[in-house]
């Protein structure tokens, strides 16, 4: 079948539109690799732009020896790992029951997950919440207040009722439970919805500052995205950095460094999701 010019054409500008915003989305972060990328002349001057200038790793040598990076870090790491397998397991769990067409005040449910998309909780009453929990200061206050997510359940329930109801009754026949259908058949068959939900969730786990803000008082505490925030926002970095190999950087470069070290490892985790991401993002442009 012959490609006509215009269609033709449409293509090429197509392709060069989505090339020039995907660019733009690169840009900045390659103008941060670049800075910490290079000498201290370069970057004082403003010269440095999508290329280092004067190529030097001292920046990452000094930030890999400093214990206080590497343990914000792990702390972030365990926030966003236990976090988005909370958040799975409690959303899918909810979900798998709002799929299942006999559960008792369905409909009544789902209006008030609803409700939740147009209405969120002040943050008076969630810290009031979580303080009485007894979660103050602790790993749990960035856990527990996430663990369900109502457009997570919105999605899960219509992937799930998308699965043929006789794999349903086949585990019936075979003596399952509910939870073992939930476990042994539902699970299994969701890995694009489970891996794209999941991914998205550990996103906004690790890039959250605010409620490590507010409910962590213990440094020791503090993920990575705080100890971000205040070198950037600082001017000094002599409380997280020695003084004498401070003057050897740009206090720029050692931002732009901790700015790298803090966003790669989460980077790193979407090319082993990505196959069952791209499917998954298809999930839920059906309705019911």
């Amino acid at each position: 079948m012959p490609i006509y010019r215009s269609e033709r054409l449409f293509h090429i500008v197509n392709m060069v539109v989505f090339a020039l915003i995907g660019f733009s989305m690169l840009a900045p972060m390659l103008h941060v690799l670049a800075v910490s990328l290079s000498s201290y002349d370069y970057v004082n001057l403003d010269q440095v732009y999508l290329w280092p200038k004067g190529f030097t790793a001292g920046v990452y040598k000094l930030i890999f020896a400093d214990a206080n990076l590497w343990r914000a870090l792990g702390v972030s790491a365990y926030v966003t790992v236990m976090g988005t397998l909370v958040y799975l397991f409690f959303t899918s769990t909810m979900a798998y029951s709002l799929s299942r067409p006999y559960m008792v005040g369905r409909a009544f449910i789902l209006k008030a997950i609803l409700v939740t998309f147009i209405f969120s909780a002040p943050l008076i009453p969630r810290f009031m919440v979580v303080h009485h929990l007894g979660m103050i200061n602790t790993l749990w206050s960035l856990i527990i207040p996430g663990a369900v997510g109502g457009f997570g359940v919105i999605i899960m329930k219509t992937f799930f009722q998308g699965i043929s109801s006789e794999i349903f009754d086949a585990g019936y026949i075979d003596g399952c439970s509910e939870f073992g259908i939930y476990a042994r058949l539902t699970i299994p068959l969701s890995a694009p919805v489970f891996a794209t939900l999941g991914l998205m969730h550990a996103v906004g786990e690790w890039n959250s500052y605010f409620d490590a803000l507010i409910y962590i008082r213990d440094k020791d505490l503090y993920p990575i995205q705080i100890v971000l925030r205040s070198l950037v926002q600082s001017s000094e970095l002599g409380m997280e950095f020695d003084k004498t190999e401070i003057e050897t950087h740009a206090i720029e470069t050692l931002k732009s460094g901790v700015i790298i070290f803090a966003t790669v490892p989460i980077i790193l985790v979407y090319p082993f999701l990505q196959k069952y991401f791209i499917k998954g993002a298809y999930v839920g442009s059906l309705k019911e």
